[in-house]
């Protein structure tokens, strides 16, 4: 048994035809897809933090008969004019989907909600490389599901609608239904500074549903020196295995595998990447530092607007992304 193929963008069809939209990115793969053999296929987002038991999911997909099943959240309604919404009846099949409308539709028993489309889809396999195929012949198509794909399927066929709160996974210490799009730097940010709360909304710690994911065998976090104004401290911050905390101060800080942060810095608000090296004095705040990153001794971000966007990239929201290429130009030019 496979437990992943991993199938990174490619030039499948054409030497200068990359991938045009979500639904292409499947169409170029579909003889890989459709040599696994399965009935039924579930498209996911790769961008989302959630926890969901898709069986749930798909047994209703299969119990509906439906074309299309779409996970979707419930969302207060004008808060809904940034998704693809799903207009559905008193049994949630989908009537229409309408994408971004200014006046979203209330769900039947919930005036003040709407259903906001998740970007999760579960089709019958054959299903969905007939209307692959379709739209890869359908001239001006953007070869996108949300735009394409499933707004054609309302149309022709059936849709249902499966609200994330039947299915997602929650352990005694999470209140809401926990769902994340961190598609930009500042919704990744956000998302992993909010793990450093006392009790974030997602729990990471749950045994009965544990988060598998890459792992390393090292050596444990190890902090260091114990005088006034050098005392390897981390406060409200996740540090991860092979860390050196020598002498710097972290505050709502997740520190990755195998990153040293050196005597008198200081990390606040701050996502580190694995192995990076935060030099002496240096003080980031509201940042995240890219994989393998060496910040220079004395180095001050988040603290003058003017100098992160000159030097790095900085977001709308303050955030501030730091790149080893951002640091080799910002080290030739000062």
């Amino acid at each position: 048994m496979r437990a992943f193929d991993v199938l990174p963008a490619s030039q499948r069809v054409k030497e200068d035809m990359w991938y045009a939209g979500t639904a292409d990115a499947v169409y170029q793969n579909m003889d890989i897809i459709e040599d696994y053999g399965a009935r039924y296929i579930v498209i996911l987002a790769g961008d989302h933090i959630y926890k969901m038991d898709y069986e749930i999911m798909l047994r209703q997909h299969v119990d509906t008969g439906a074309d299309v099943t779409i996970g979707c959240l419930e969302v207060p309604r004008m808060e809904a004019t940034g998704f693809g919404v799903m207009h559905v009846d008193g049994r949630d099949r989908v009537i229409n989907f309408i994408e971004k409308p200014k006046d979203p539709p209330a769900i039947p028993d919930k005036p003040d909600t709407a259903l906001a489309s998740m970007g999760i889809y579960v089709f019958e396999t054959r299903f969905l490389m007939e209307q692959l195929r379709r739209d890869a012949a359908t001239e001006g198509s953007s070869r996108d599901f949300g735009k394409d794909i499933i707004p054609y399927i309302v149309k022709n066929g059936t849709a249902w609608a499966h609200r994330f709160t039947r299915s997602c996974v929650r352990s005694s210490k999470e209140e809401v239904a926990y769902w994340r799009d961190v598609g930009t730097i500042d919704a990744y940010w956000k998302a992993s500074i909010d793990l450093t709360d006392i009790n974030p909304q997602l729990d990471l710690y749950d045994r009965d549903w544990p988060i598998w994911t890459y792992a390393e065998i090292t050596p444990p976090a190890k902090f260091v020196h114990d005088f006034d104004g050098r005392r390897g401290t981390a406060v409200n911050s996740l540090v991860s295995g092979d860390c050196i905390i020598s002498g710097g101060y972290l505050q709502k800080t997740l520190l990755s595998t195998g990153s040293r942060v050196h005597s008198y810095s200081e990390l606040n608000e701050a996502v580190v990447l694995p192995y990076c090296d935060i030099g002496q004095g240096a003080r980031l705040k509201k940042v995240v530092v890219d994989r393998g990153v060496n910040i220079p001794d004395g180095l001050v971000v988040g603290e003058d607007p003017e100098f992160d966007a000159r030097w790095f990239r900085r977001s709308d929201e303050g955030v501030t992304l730091i790149t080893q290429a951002m640091i080799d130009k910002y080290l030739a030019g000062r």
